[in-house]
């Protein structure tokens, strides 16, 4: 998977200091460089520990039980807080934050420490970019990695500012990230540089 912009890189100091003309697809190109953006919830923190609470209980269940109404329901306890503990852990920690990155080609996201989920979407795939002034996990049923059939895709870590792109199959794909405008123009401008598209209107 290719991970890196194209394009030349700056034109100062260069010697051909010919006639200046119009600017060219390919000196946008080189203006464009990377966009990158994050979002941050420290609250997810407190869920968190929530889990890691739940999976300490499983152990010490497991480990220094006192229990006498019989095998099955320690097992059942323990099996419970273990669960419960790992699943409030990894969905609170992949989505404590999420990092985006736009380059010429697509526009990448990726949530929590270990960048997992991560979603991955080729400009040639997008129509338009719109800034949404205010996302809230209210509108996309909770937080993290969102679906619903009325409304799209969402990567909702946060209330607040965000993007939606709108694809060329019709769907929609929303991220919460700071900065959102400047995202929007990125890509709006990366769309309108790329070969045989016009800007979005």
């Amino acid at each position: 998977m290719r991970d890196h912009s194209k394009g030349p890189q700056g034109h100062e100091g260069d010697e051909n200091t010919g006639a200046a003309g119009p600017p060219s697809p390919a000196d946008g190109a080189a203006d464009l460089a990377v966009w990158t953006g994050r979002a941050t919830n420290r609250v997810q923190w407190l869920l968190a520990a929530a889990g890691a609470a739940c999976l300490a209980l499983g152990v010490e269940l497991a480990v220094d039980s006192a229990w006498t109404s019989g095998l099955a329901p320690l097992v059942m306890a323990v099996v419970g807080c273990v669960a419960a503990g790992l699943l409030m852990l990894y969905g609170t920690l992949a989505f404590v934050h999420v990092a985006v990155r736009v380059d010429m080609e697509a526009l990448e996201v990726r949530c929590g420490h270990i960048g997992v989920p991560r979603t991955r979407i080729p400009l040639s795939h997008v129509v338009d970019a719109d800034f949404a002034p205010r996302v809230t996990p209210r509108q996309w049923g909770g937080w993290g990695y969102r679906w619903r059939p009325e409304k799209g895709t969402a990567v909702v870590v946060r209330r607040g500012e965000g993007f939606v792109l709108r694809l060329g199959d019709g769907r929609t794909f929303t991220v919460t990230v700071d900065d959102a405008e400047s995202a929007v123009r990125v890509i709006r401008r990366a769309l309108r540089l790329a070969p045989g598209r016009k800007a979005p209107a």
